[in-house]
This record gives structure tokens, C-alpha cells and sequence, in this order.
């Protein structure tokens, strides 16, 4: 499972993913990509669940990279416990995902085949998600 090995601060505040993604929003490892169409926030549990979707699909016959990593914390208090007394202690680590950014990448498979696989990572997920093909240029149509 994801999670950072260090933090300097245990507990953080809720942030909310408002707006588009300026980072990670295009595909620069692979040829196929998963993109965020909303913001949200993604599990480090869902984004192993998505991750082994993708490589059970593709049979371990591609290269698969996750571009997003749980460093925000979420806290959690005990059940039947009253108000007060400070925050609870950190449960489950998460990645804050702005709309447009790209979840995983892959490559050495066939367009179908990744599309299928990304389809099946999709449904881990609780965010909506897109299907990205990198453009591929020749010399001639760049001038």
C-alpha cells in the first residue's frame, strides 16, 4: 500500500481540489492514459485496487506508471466518543486529484487492450475518469 515514510506534519487540514490541474494534466511516459474529469479524493487502497486491474488485464505484458501518490492524511475519531479533546488520529493516507490530471499511464500494448484495461481501473476509482491516446507526430506534419 501507498504511503509516505515520512511527513513533518501527522495531521493536515481538509483541503478541496478546486480547479484544473496545471501539473501532471498531459501523458509523458506512455501512450495511453486515465485522466481525472472531476477533482476528488483517491485512496492509496483504490489506487492499488485500479493498479492491479490494469496489470491483471494486460497479462504483466506492459509498462505501467502511477503519476499520483497519497501524501495527504485523513483523520478519524473512535465511535461513541464525545466532542472535543483534539483531533483523531491519522486512518488512511489519499491523493488530492484536481480535474485534468493524469492517474496512470501505459505502454507496449495494443490501443484496445489498454483501453479495456484503463475502463477496469476506472471502476475502482470514485472519481470520472477519461481515456487519453498521446499524439503521435511524424517530421512532415510538424511544419
Amino acid at each position: 500500500m501507498l504511503a509516505p515514510k515520512k511527513v513533518k506534519y501527522r495531521k493536515l487540514q481538509k483541503v478541496q481540489a478546486h480547479g484544473n490541474a496545471t501539473k501532471a494534466c498531459t501523458i509523458d511516459f506512455g501512450e495511453y492514459g486515465l485522466q481525472a474529469a472531476e477533482a476528488g479524493r483517491i485512496s492509496a487502497r483504490q489506487i492499488e485496487s485500479a493498479r492491479i486491474a490494469i496489470t491483471r488485464h494486460v497479462k504483466r505484458g506492459a509498462k505501467v506508471w502511477i503519476r499520483i501518490f497519497p501524501h495527504s492524511s485523513i483523520t478519524k475519531k473512535p465511535a461513541e466518543t464525545r466532542m472535543g479533546k483534539g483531533k483523531g488520529t491519522p486512518e488512511e493516507w489519499v491523493a488530492i486529484v484536481k480535474r485534468g490530471t493524469v492517474l496512470y499511464e501505459i505502454e507496449g500494448v495494443a490501443e484496445d487492450v489498454a483501453r479495456e484495461a484503463m475502463r477496469l481501473a476506472a471502476y475502482k476509482l470514485p472519481v470520472a475518469t477519461e481515456f487519453l491516446a498521446r499524439e503521435i507526430f511524424n517530421e512532415d506534419s510538424r511544419s
